[in-house]
C-alpha cells in the first residue's frame, strides 16, 4: 500500500523517528515543523494521511486540524492527532476539532501502521467518489463538499451487539441523548439486523463466551449492504492484538474499557460524519448517472440512453426469434404552440404528452425523448400490428383531449404524427429499424399529420 504521509512536528528528532518508521513500509513521507506549512501542503499537495503533533508554538495541532477540517479542499484528508499527554480530556478535544484519530507517545509501531493503513483505505474510497462526483457535475460540487453532515439536530441510528447486561446499560446510558441506539445480544442476529436495518454504526464488543467478535466484523464488511457502514470495536484492556487484527479486517475505530462518555460520543460522532459525507458523495455521484440519461424536461429516458439500449434490446429480440416494434411520434405544428404562447406553454405540452405516452405503454416498453418534440417508444415482444394498435390509441388520445397551458387554465388542441417499423425477419439492423419507422414518421406528416404510418420493409 503506497500513500503520501504528511508527519507535522516541532521537534525534528520526533520527526525523524516517525519518518524511519514509515519509510521502512514504503510510505512517502512529508514533513513540516508549524501549522501554517503543514496546512500549506495539504492544500498544495496530494497528502493521503495527516500525523500531527498536539504541542506546537505559536499554532498547536488542535487549531491546525480545525483549520484543514474546515476548509472544503482539505477536510476529508484523515488527520490522526499523536500526543505526550494520555487524557481523555485531549483526546476528545481533538476528536471535536475534526480529527478522525488520537495516538499518544511513545506510538505503538503497530498501532501507528494500522491506524495509517486503515486510514489511507478509507481515504481512497473518497478521493474516488470526489473524483466521480467532481467529473461528472461540477455544479454544487463545492458547497456538497462543505456540509456539515453531523449536524446536532440529526441523530445517528445505531446498533451495539454485545451479551453482557452490565456493559449494554453503561453504553445505553452514555449515549441516551446522542444516538437512537439498537441492542442486539446475539450475534448471529445482529449481523442480519444490521444487514436489514441502516444503521450509520455498529458497535461490537469483544466480550463474547462463545464468538469470536473479529469473524462478525469481517462478515459485516464482506456484505454489499454493510460494507461502509463504520464498525467501532469495544475492546478489553490487553485485547491490542485483537484490535491490530481487526483494523486490518476493516474496522474503522476502537475504544478500551472503562470507556469514558465523552470519547465514545466525540468517536461514533467522526464516524457518522464520515460516512454521511461518503453518502452524499455516492448519492450525487448516483443522481448525476441518472441526470445523464434522463431528460430533465419530461422525466422520460433521453437520447443517449436509446443509443446505447436500443442496440441490446434489437440483439434480444433477434437472438430470442421475438418481435420487437418501434414508434417514432412528433407533435404536429409545434413551433406554433411555442410561437403563440411561448417556451413555458411548450414545456407544458411536452410534460403533458410524456405523461400520456408513459400511461398508454407498459412497463417493460422503453419511452425516449428523442429531441425536441420528437418521442422514441421501443416495445419488446411486440408486431408491427399490435405496435400500430398502440399508436393510434396514443394519437387518438392526443386529438381529443386539449392540453392546458397557463395559469388560466386555458386549452389548445394538439395532435401527433406516428412512424411504426419492425424487426424484420432475416437480416436487419438498428439503424435499418429507425430508418423505416423515421420514413413512416414523414410519410405520415406528409399525408396531411395527425395520423399513424406503419412501414414493414
Amino acid at each position: 500500500m503506497t500513500a503520501r504521509i504528511l508527519v507535522v512536528d516541532d521537534i525534528p528528532a520526533n520527526v525523524r523517528l516517525l519518518e524511519v518508521r514509515l519509510l521502512a513500509e514504503y510510505f512517502e513521507v512529508l514533513t513540516a515543523t508549524n501549522g501554517p506549512d503543514a496546512i500549506e501542503t495539504c492544500e498544495n499537495g496530494k497528502v493521503d494521511v495527516v500525523l500531527l503533533d498536539v504541542m506546537m508554538p505559536d499554532m498547536d495541532g488542535f487549531e491546525v486540524c480545525r483549520r484543514l477540517k474546515s476548509d472544503p479542499a482539505t477536510s476529508h484528508i484523515p488527520v490522526v492527532m499523536i500526543t505526550a499527554l494520555d487524557q481523555v480530556s485531549d483526546r476528545v478535544r481533538g476528536l471535536e476539532a475534526g480529527a478522525d484519530d488520537f495516538l499518544t507517545k511513545p506510538v505503538n509501531d503497530l498501532q501507528l501502521m494500522t491506524r495509517v493503513k486503515s486510514l489511507v483505505r478509507l481515504k481512497t474510497l473518497t478521493d474516488e467518489l470526489r473524483l466521480r462526483a467532481s467529473t461528472t457535475r461540477n455544479i454544487g460540487i463545492e458547497e456538497l463538499l462543505s456540509r456539515n453532515f453531523a449536524s446536532a439536530d440529526t441523530t445517528p441510528k445505531v446498533l451495539l451487539i454485545d451479551e453482557r447486561k452490565s456493559s449494554i446499560e453503561r453504553v445505553q446510558k452514555m449515549l441516551r441523548s446522542s444516538a437512537d441506539l439498537d441492542i442486539a445480544t446475539d450475534p448471529h442476529a445482529g449481523f442480519f439486523q444490521a444487514a436489514e436495518t441502516p444503521y450509520e454504526c455498529v458497535m461490537i464488543s469483544t466480550g463474547f463466551a462463545d464468538f469470536d467478535p473479529l469473524r462478525l466484523c469481517s462478515q459485516l464488511r464482506s456484505l454489499d449492504r454493510t460494507r461502509f457502514v463504520p464498525i467501532i470495536l469495544l475492546a478489553e484492556q490487553g485485547e491490542e492484538g485483537r484490535i491490530v487484527r481487526g483494523l486490518e479486517l476493516g474496522i474503522n475505530d476502537y475504544l478500551m474499557r472503562p470507556i469514558d462518555q465523552h470519547e465514545l460520543t466525540a468517536r461514533l460522532r467522526t464516524q457518522v460524519r464520515r460516512k454521511r459525507y461518503n453518502d452524499q458523495l455516492r448519492a450525487s455521484v448516483t443522481q448525476t448517472i441518472e441526470m445523464a440519461v434522463t431528460d430533465a424536461l419530461t422525466g422520460l429516458h433521453n437520447r443517449r440512453y436509446l443509443d446505447s439500449h436500443l442496440q441490446t434490446l434489437f440483439d434480444r429480440a433477434v437472438a430470442r426469434r421475438r418481435p420487437l416494434s418501434v414508434m417514432i411520434t412528433d407533435l404536429d405544428r409545434f413551433k406554433t404552440v411555442n410561437d403563440t404562447h411561448g417556451h413555458d406553454g411548450g414545456d407544458e405540452v411536452l410534460r403533458e404528452f410524456a405523461r400520456r405516452l408513459r400511461k398508454n405503454v407498459r412497463g417493460i416498453d422503453l419511452a425516449c425523448r428523442f429531441g425536441g418534440e420528437e418521442f422514441v417508444v421501443v416495445m419488446p415482444d411486440t408486431d408491427g400490428a399490435v405496435a400500430e394498435k398502440v399508436a393510434e390509441r396514443i394519437r387518438a388520445e392526443i386529438a381529443q383531449m386539449p392540453f392546458a397551458v397557463g395559469q388560466d387554465g386555458k386549452t389548445i388542441e394538439v395532435t401527433v404524427s406516428v412512424g411504426v417499423s419492425s424487426v424484420l425477419k432475416g437480416v436487419d439492423s438498428v439503424a435499418g429499424l429507425m430508418k423505416r419507422a423515421d420514413l413512416a414518421l414523414y410519410e405520415a406528416k406528409s399525408a396531411g399529420r395527425n395520423r399513424v404510418v406503419a412501414k414493414a420493409a
